[in-house]
């Protein structure tokens, strides 16, 4: 298994968003502020 390199998180996260990425939507939807950390 070959380590990521610098640029390979953000060409599969841009990957995953043009396949339509169900967490993309999701981050949109909810309001994350109201939850407390």
């Amino acid at each position: 298994m070959k380590q990521p390199g610098f640029f390979d998180v953000e060409e599969r996260l841009a990957r995953l968003s043009g396949l339509g990425d169900q967490l993309g939507v999701f981050s949109r939807t909810v309001d994350f502020e109201v939850f407390p950390p």
